[in-house]
């Protein structure tokens, strides 16, 4: 099996914030019902696409590389009920942090095991990565069109509405409340650039998370490969019990501080460089 374990991670939330967070939603609903079930179909989106095209790289790969088993079950398709796992996905929307059907794999039908493991396992990282950097491009590009220069001077610059922390993300994702179209040159944009803010999030956390070396994420195949040649072998029993520690983990926020430090690192950086190409840093 391949890519069992799907993580939609938020920086810095814990047990206690993901309560807080389900008390923010419930006061959100109820003073704004049209604005939240707006946000809730954006986020299904981003989920759905994030999820499904990570788990069809594992099941494509595996099939170039000699295993027809993922595309025989049908996992080579967009269709969400061919991926979603029930209890995954409902922890998926309350929790943070969830998990899709494992892809089918059977390393018996590839034609060099240790390479074509490697390159199954980083397929769905690689595609969330590309995902990441392609939506984070056409948001600099859009961002132009969708704040007025003065309001964007006036506010710390462009980074300040790009970036997860800064105050565009507030008020486009996170349901800040208030109308802002007047500061806005066309408002119209506002639809496409809380798509491509929410889903270049999405895709850098889901693909730093899974290059952990823990099982059962992608990161553990891709390092066991890589440093120990593909000798290091778990049984199914104990990728079972490293799954619900791994779970247990993100629960209690264990990993936070890694994951916020890797995320925030990469995130800065790669927006740094293409607002550095565009003539906006």
């Amino acid at each position: 099996m391949m890519g069992s374990l799907f993580i939609t991670y938020r920086k810095g939330e814990t047990s206690l914030s993901i309560l807080n967070r389900l008390q923010a939603w419930f006061n959100w609903l109820t003073t704004d019902p049209l604005g939240f079930l707006l946000y809730l179909l954006y986020f299904a989106v981003s989920v759905l696409l994030t999820l499904i095209l990570h788990e069809i790289a594992h099941g494509y790969v595996a099939y170039r590389c000699g295993d027809p088993t993922a595309k025989m079950l049908g996992r080579l398709s967009m269709d969400p009920r061919k991926h979603l796992d029930p209890i995954g996905t409902a922890c998926l929307v309350f929790l943070g942090f969830g998990w899709a059907k494992p892809v089918p794999v059977n390393p018996r039908n590839f034609g060099n095991y240790r390479r074509d493991d490697f390159l199954v396992s980083i397929a769905g990282v690689t595609v969330n990565l590309t995902l990441f950097l392609l939506s984070m491009a056409l948001a600099v590009g859009f961002n132009g069109l969708l704040w007025k220069p003065e309001v964007i001077a006036a506010n710390g610059g462009a980074k300040e509405f790009l970036s997860t922390s800064g105050i565009g993300y507030s008020i486009l994702v996170s349901g800040s409340g208030g109308d802002f179209t007047e500061y806005m040159l066309h408002p119209w944009v506002m639809y496409i650039q809380r798509f491509l803010l929410m889903f270049y999030s999405m895709n850098l956390g889901v693909g730093l998370f899974n290059l952990l070396p823990i099982p059962p994420l992608d990161g553990f195949h891709i390092f066991n490969d890589l440093l120990f040649k593909g000798k290091f072998q778990l049984n199914q029993q104990v990728f079972q019990i490293a799954q619900v520690v791994l779970l247990v983990a993100c629960f209690s926020g264990v990993l936070n501080g890694v994951i916020t430090a890797v995320f925030d690192a990469v995130e800065g950086g790669v927006l740094n460089l293409f607002l550095l190409m565009v003539g906006k840093a």
